[in-house]
């Protein structure tokens, strides 16, 4: 049995009390101290007031939904405490609006509670990773790896953690093409995420950029970059009314994504 990280606190607010003693149950002996609420107000209340070190929110919650609570934590409370969200919804659509109320993962009910035990471990190790201070730069976007601030023409963008994370592995990248294993890898370890995840994560990204005021220098924008055709993103920057090169103009296909695509920080032309 492997340890959990030391001080390992965690915050599980799920209305079903079976699955909330089933996960106290299994959490406890393996090392994590886990505080419980049932209701979304309560739930938010006890994540504004202690300082855990990852926190289980369900969606569906009486008094205040999930994404509410996750809204309110990020937004108001300014808390960037790694989340977990759980759901039984599964559509792209759900999880994109997870993603973007600032939820770091996402797990769809039924699951298995080893799965859920080591998405937590993944979370608090990339939370608590210690990085060598550094400053990122491409085009006006700029990464501080100190302070974990973003900025694009000087304003500063919300992230999520892992979506901080991925723009940091690209922009530390850039302008070499990092596939989508290599990212997985760096951000989820072996357990790898469901098919939607990463796509989810990297819609987030683009409409954090999209939200930013556009600067009079650049515009940005995110696609991925496919082998033969279909839907490309990665990062871009480009000066006002350039047309940019054809590698980074939209192309649609029929054919679906594969795991073969691969994504990119590059400065090059509009999104």
């Amino acid at each position: 049995m492997t340890e959990a990280p030391r001080h390992a606190t965690v915050l599980l607010i799920e209305d079903h009390r079976d699955i909330a003693e089933m996960l106290v149950e299994y959490l406890e002996p393996r090392g994590f101290a886990v505080d419980f609420a049932a209701d979304g107000v309560t739930g938010l209340h006890l994540a504004v007031t202690n300082p855990y070190d990852v926190i289980v929110l369900d969606l569906m919650l009486p008094g205040l939904d999930g994404l509410s609570v996750c809204r309110k934590l990020r937004e108001e409370a300014r808390r960037d405490t790694p989340l977990l969200m759980l759901t039984a919804r599964d559509t792209l659509q759900d999880k994109v609006s997870g993603l973007e109320a600032g939820a770091d993962d996402y797990l769809i009910k039924p699951f298995e509670v080893r799965e859920l035990e080591a998405r937590l471990r993944t979370l608090l190790r990339r939370h608590r990773g210690a990085t060598a201070r550094e400053t990122c730069k491409v085009g006006d976007l700029t990464l501080d790896t100190g302070t974990l601030r973003v900025t694009r023409a000087g304003q500063v963008l919300t992230l999520t953690p892992i979506g901080l994370r991925l723009l940091t592995l690209l922009m530390r990248a850039s302008p070499r093409v990092v596939s989508r294993q290599q990212l997985e890898r760096e951000v989820w370890g072996d357990l790898l995420p469901d098919s939607d995840t990463l796509r989810s994560h990297f819609l987030h990204l683009a409409q954090s950029h999209r939200q930013a005021v556009r600067p009079a220098a650049a515009a940005y924008g995110l696609r991925r970059r496919l082998p033969a055709g279909g839907r490309r993103w990665h990062l871009a920057a480009c000066a006002p009314g350039s047309a940019g090169p054809s590698c980074c103009r939209r192309h649609t296909s029929a054919s679906r994504p594969s795991s073969e695509c691969s994504w990119r920080a590059c400065s090059s032309s509009a999104c």
